[in-house]
């Protein structure tokens, strides 16, 4: 596992490596412009090319974008749409040129009317973005299921996924926060593997793309979003050592999203802290033979 957390590229791309080396991190989420406006950062390949430098000659393994949070890919408001679809363009081109493991989405919300006709206009927003981009991947977000948010099970993950055409370049990001509140239980190690079984069994082990780690300040099933720090939520400290040493998640980018100490993001100590709690849980596994 690549453990890491979403730090800022203000100041240039360059910055977000630097800041993801000094906290230890070996995987980094960027957003790829401001996470409040619609305006795009005009990153040309000059800053490609430092960037994807700047990462090879650091401890940062993996790269991942989140898309703003001011898109809407299912809203009914065509023109919503039309800015999601150019905004998520944008950051799939940027994910391009930097080398990023994928492009993080929250596929979009169903504020009313019929879900299943929101994941069909998610779909087709997704599916017409990725055809005009290549390379990058795009995972789509669990969610906590608050406010009509699409992906707040298993099974509507798979039906995003089909809607937006089912390519090879389509993914999923499961962030621990969002599962624990809409409704899977992931504290107890055994509870974790019981999920992921389902997510395999639903959507496909192949489509698992990249974690989020965050703690949930709310309780299991609440349907609401409040990250906590590592270790100080619902999750606590055993729950985030389970998700951390989860056998099938080896191999993947896993980035924290917390507001840390000085609500500045995750800082160096909470990074640090999870590498401690995976091996907490690795060893806790060795000893019950799993």
């Amino acid at each position: 596992m690549l453990i890491g957390a979403h730090v800022s590229p203000a100041g240039g791309l360059v910055k977000a490596v630097e800041r993801g080396t000094e906290r230890g991190c070996e995987a980094i989420q960027i957003f790829n412009q401001s996470p409040r406006m619609w305006r795009p950062t005009p990153y040309g390949e000059d800053d490609f090319t430092a960037f994807r430098q700047a990462a090879e000659a650091s401890p940062v393994q993996a790269v991942l974008i989140h898309a703003v949070y001011l898109l809407n890919c299912a809203s009914e408001d065509a023109e919503i749409r039309a800015k999601s679809r150019t905004s998520l363009i944008h950051s799939l081109r940027v994910g391009h040129g930097i080398g990023a493991r994928g492009v993080v989405l929250h596929p979009g919300s169903a504020k009313r009317g019929d879900v299943g006709a929101a994941i069909r206009r998610a779909g087709e927003v997704i599916g017409e973005a990725l055809a005009e981009t290549e390379g990058c991947q795009l995972h789509l977000e669990d969610t906590a299921g608050a406010g009509g948010t699409l992906g707040r099970s298993f099974d509507e993950l798979a039906a995003l996924l089909e809607a937006a055409g089912g390519g090879s370049r389509l993914g999923v990001c499961l962030d621990s926060c969002h599962l624990l509140a809409s409704g899977y239980d992931l504290r107890p190690a055994s509870g974790l593997a019981e999920t992921v079984d389902e997510f395999d069994r639903v959507v496909g082990l192949g489509r698992l793309g990249s974690l989020h780690l965050n703690d949930s300040a709310t309780p299991l099933g609440s349907n609401r979003d409040r990250h906590a720090d590592i270790g100080t939520g619902e999750l606590g400290e055993t729950g985030c050592a389970a998700y951390l040493s989860e056998p099938r998640f080896d191999a993947l980018p896993c980035v924290i999203e917390t507001n840390g100490p000085d609500r500045q993001g995750p800082s160096a100590e909470e990074v640090s802290l999870c590498f401690k709690l995976r091996e907490r849980g690795l060893a806790s596994r060795r000893r019950r033979g799993r």
